[in-house]
């Protein structure tokens, strides 16, 4: 566990832009609920996670697709205890920040719209 506190410190001190991209409009809480960077569930980090949705948002950069099997087996773990994904490319965020906000935007407002 202390060895993935080190791990996700460091990932959030060694950023991708697209990382960066997101968490700037994340960080300043444009969408409206808190959310938190490389965060530790389980024996994962996950690169954005909010509590009040139990969302982790991913963003797969160019060595995802050599470890789809791994990332499918994580994910169904984490949706198996409740937690939701939303996966976006790194060249989506890069290119379209807006339209990746626009998909986080109309999951919380489904959301809300439930409780």
């Amino acid at each position: 566990m202390k060895n993935l506190k080190y791990l996700a410190r460091n990932l959030r001190n060694n950023s991708t832009l697209s990382e960066v991209l997101l968490w700037n409009n994340l960080k300043a809480r444009k969408l409206g609920p808190r959310f938190l960077r490389q965060k530790q569930i389980f024996n994962y980090i996950v690169d954005f996670y909010c509590a009040e949705y139990k969302l982790i948002i991913e963003i797969d950069g160019a060595s995802h697709g050599e470890k789809e099997e791994k990332d499918k087996i994580r994910q169904d773990q984490l949706e198996k205890a409740g937690y939701r994904i939303l996966r976006f490319n790194d060249s989506q965020v890069k290119k379209d920040i807006d339209g990746v906000l626009r998909a986080i935007q109309i999951f919380i407002e489904e959301e809300r719209g439930k409780r």
